[in-house]
């Protein structure tokens, strides 16, 4: 594995088990398991070391970066797209994730280009859309408080 190939894979193992202990504190692991899915599979096209690694994770990591900036700007008291009550231990998770995502965006960043345009372009919508989609599923009433 490369420098970047092991930065964006702690990175996101970090994501996915900051946010399955979302869910244990929170008590809703089966909505946060849901939630990773992506990450996982990110993770596991990154160790696979496949040519497009670096295009499906970007698009999680710059996800989970998004939803923690707006779990800060929540709790600053300048925007309430995302609200409810954060304990300590779930406010912490929020730092380490995003500390996460930033290694992981900057390692994606760096890292060689080995794949045709076509391939990168095709992972980062697809994953995004992934991830987007999980988290639109762990949303619905059958999942949002499980």
């Amino acid at each position: 594995m490369t420098p970047h190939e092991r930065i964006s894979t702690a990175a996101l193992l970090t994501v996915l088990v900051s946010l399955l202990l979302v869910g244990l504190v929170s008590g809703t692991m089966i909505r946060h398991a849901v939630q990773v899915l992506p990450v996982l599979a990110a993770g596991l096209v990154v160790v696979l070391r496949l040519a497009w690694s670096r295009f499906a994770a970007m698009p999680v990591f710059a996800f989970w970066l998004f939803i923690m900036l707006l779990i800060w700007l929540f709790l600053l008291g300048l925007a309430s797209v995302v609200t409810g009550r954060f304990s300590p231990a779930e406010v912490g998770l929020t730092v380490v994730i995003g500390m996460a995502c930033v290694a992981g965006l900057g390692a994606t960043a760096r890292a060689p280009t080995r794949s045709h345009w076509r391939s990168g372009v095709t992972a980062l919508l697809s994953f995004g859309a992934l991830q987007v989609g999980a988290m639109w599923l762990s949303l619905q009433p059958a999942l949002a408080s499980r």
